[in-house]
């Protein structure tokens, strides 16, 4: 293939709103590399929790900058699932990441401009030769401002709420709808007032909502949509 044929796909939205199961699909249709952005926060969100940096709901900012020097992120690939999972300092820690305390904390890691410079700089030496996916909140707007092709997921506060109480169950995890939505509502704010890289959608990106659509109609979509721009570009 050539570089124009492997375009990078930029996946931005709120957090429920299924851009990872997307990105995950879409990059496995394409045979490109799917990139798990809000895992990469997640894992030093676990290592803040693990190692004295969180304090009931308070972060100690400082100190996690001091030891950013110590963390280490890399994705391996499961050969018996053939998804990509996130490793911290050698370690498999693709499930505790997804914790309800790990989601509590991640929008406040995800604030301090030391973590997104160290993460961005990864994420972009991961991406820059094309043939990528990847997800999170300031992909088309920070990371890949010139990505080929930019969407913007969105969906209804209700189906995010039960979107993600049911990810929850299904992880062996007993959580109140109230707190799931609570949780959301309140990265959403975080997410969209912060200082360094807040979740924008760019002009330039494709709105998809998908509170009524199924997993396979977006990805329908979203493929149609890559189909037109690799078009655009030969």
């Amino acid at each position: 293939m050539s570089r124009r044929d492997k375009i990078v796909v930029a996946i931005d939205g709120f957090s429920s709103c299924g851009k990872s199961t997307l990105a995950r699909e879409l990059a496995k249709q394409l045979h490109y590399v799917f990139i798990d952005s809000g895992a990469m926060y997640r894992g030093i969100t676990l290592y803040a929790i693990r190692n004295g940096c969180v304090h009931g709901s308070e972060l100690d900012r400082g100190k996690l900058i001091q030891q950013l020097g110590d963390i280490h992120l890399s994705f391996k690939l499961n050969p018996e699932t053939q998804k990509p999972e996130l490793h911290l300092n050698g370690e498999n820690v693709e499930k505790e990441i997804r914790t309800p305390e790990v989601a509590a904390q991640v929008s406040q890691v995800a604030t301090i401009k030391e973590v997104r410079t160290k993460l961005v700089d990864q994420q972009r030496e991961m991406g820059k030769n094309g043939g990528v996916v990847m997800d999170g909140r300031d992909i088309g707007s920070v990371v890949f401002p010139n990505a080929e092709l930019k969407l913007f997921i969105t969906a209804e506060i209700e189906t995010r709420v039960q979107r993600r109480y049911l990810e929850l169950q299904d992880k062996g995890l007993e959580v109140e709808k109230d707190e799931v939505r609570a949780n959301l509502l309140e990265r959403d704010r975080i997410d969209s007032t912060r200082k360094e890289s807040p979740l924008i959608q760019t002009e330039d990106a494709v709105v998809i909502d998908n509170t009524n659509m199924t997993r396979s109609e977006q990805l329908e979509l979203a493929l149609e949509l890559v189909e037109k721009k690799i078009v655009t570009l030969a």
